[in-house]
């Protein structure tokens, strides 16, 4: 924390830095100011995260200082000390924003008092800005897609991410526990809409849910505190981190342990196995999915149906083989998975726009 002193008398000046400086962390820093104005340019240059102000002074007096700071919409805390035949004084800044009146002669215990109040109302109101200022939309995409990727280093980094962003918000835990609360809640909700539900997770959640509906809009975890005690926050993360890692486990488990993409690994099930009559409701199984989600994700993935996929690739694999003499049309048929050679025979005219036949004759082969 960084502190500006401004009085014009230098042995109350050093007095107070004393008093100040005698508080120890968070304070680090003590700048001292004999007057107003020199003051308004410090805070311009260096803004301070708590300004104490005597009122009467030379070139600018503490009351045009809060005024000024007023005017300039800073929300930098002001604690006025003065004597006591200046209160009516102090309680015109009180209209300018000040937080504290301390009256003269200072009394350490009652200055480390309001200076512990303000730093601790500063430290909230900062880690509420900076959760508020965390990208959990991103965070939650790249979250979905490393679960459904089973990426689990990548998960991890962006589990340490997280924590890291959250870094110094142990003031506001309650806060932070609500965050991840709405964070588990929401990855389930996304994963369900792949058709995945984290049986562990969701529970969690709504669990969690009813608790904070019980309790009127609690936290959930470490919410039976004042949320202000660090080990809540970290017992509320961990718990929070088992669960999203969990979804990986779960979802590793239903795939029966597949890693790879799961339309990728569709596409290349179906390149071995062109020869034979695969279904999507085969592949689904295999891959652990519901058939019609399935059928919905291969679509919006390759913009082709499943079947629209097989049969092109069948064809693809069909020209190949006809653009080699040594193969036999009716063998190629059977090759590429059609027992009817009729059947073949007009699927691949309808693909290719000729016969097989008139496809080799094309190439010169007879």
């Amino acid at each position: 924390m960084h502190v500006l002193i401004v009085d014009d008398e230098p042995v109350i000046r050093t007095g107070l830095k004393k008093i100040v400086s005698q508080l120890g962390p968070p304070i680090m820093t003590v700048h001292l100011a004999e007057n107003g104005e020199d003051a308004l340019a410090y805070i311009a240059e260096h803004s301070p995260d708590l300004v104490l102000t005597d009122i009467r002074m030379p070139r600018m007096d503490g009351l045009e200082l809060c005024r000024r700071l007023s005017q300039l919409e800073s929300e930098i805390p002001i604690i006025v000390i003065s004597g006591y035949h200046d209160f009516e004084y102090a309680q015109k800044c009180l209209s300018y924003g000040v937080k504290e009146y301390v009256l003269k002669p200072v009394n350490k215990g009652k200055l480390h008092e309001v200076l512990l109040k303000q730093i601790a109302k500063l430290q909230k109101r900062r880690a509420t800005a900076k959760l508020s200022e965390l990208d959990v939309e991103g965070w939650l995409e790249q979250t979905v897609d490393a679960i459904w990727l089973m990426d689990e280093p990548r998960l991890i980094d962006l589990l340490a991410q997280l924590r890291q962003d959250l870094d110094g918000t142990m003031p506001e835990s309650r806060k932070a526990a609500e965050l991840m609360q709405r964070l588990l809640g929401q990855l389930v909700k996304q994963l369900q809409a792949k058709d995945f539900t984290p049986q562990a997770a969701a529970a969690a959640a709504a669990g969690a849910a009813m608790a904070a509906a019980g309790a009127g809009g609690g936290a959930g975890a470490g919410a039976d505190s004042d949320g202000d005690d660090p080990s809540d926050f970290e017992a509320a993360f961990e718990a929070f981190r088992v669960q999203v890692v969990g979804m990986l486990t779960e979802l590793r488990l239903k795939r029966k342990g597949k890693a790879k993409d799961p339309i990728e690994e569709a596409k290349e099930y179906i390149e071995r196995n062109l020869s034979k009559e695969v279904s999507l409701e085969e592949v689904a199984d295999m891959l652990g999915f519901n058939p019609s989600y399935f059928s919905q994700l291969f679509k919006l993935t390759t913009n082709e149906t499943f079947v629209q996929f097989r049969i092109r690739r069948r064809m693809e694999l069909a020209k190949r083989l006809l653009e080699q003499p040594q193969h036999r049309i009716v063998d190629i048929s059977y090759d590429v998975g059609y027992a009817d050679h009729a059947h073949f025979t007009k699927t691949f005219k309808k693909y290719a726009g000729c016969s097989p036949s008139e496809y080799r004759q094309k190439l010169g082969i007879e």
